[in-house]
């Protein structure tokens, strides 16, 4: 089982640190707190994913009838000139 890397012997290391560090009363609050904080970064991540594609999806949208509009006025200029 790896987390971010971390090996599970790595990990229990790390959460018998933060006991030490913290004391067990703290623990859950700042786990809660971590968790939320994790939570939010992955809400914004998606939410900064959603409005990439809404972008890139109009963006081709664009192109596209860029595409279709632009061969018709080179066309129409071209019977203009003669």
């Amino acid at each position: 089982m790896n987390f971010f890397g971390i090996g599970l012997p790595e990990m229990a290391l790390i959460m018998v640190v933060a006991l030490l560090v913290f004391g067990p009363k703290k623990l859950p609050e700042i786990g809660r707190s971590v968790g939320k904080a994790i939570r939010g970064f992955q809400d914004a991540s998606r939410e900064f994913q959603d409005e990439f594609q809404k972008e890139a999806t109009q963006l081709q949208e664009a192109v596209k009838t860029t595409a279709e509009i632009e061969p018709k006025q080179i066309e129409s200029a071209h019977k203009e000139e003669v």
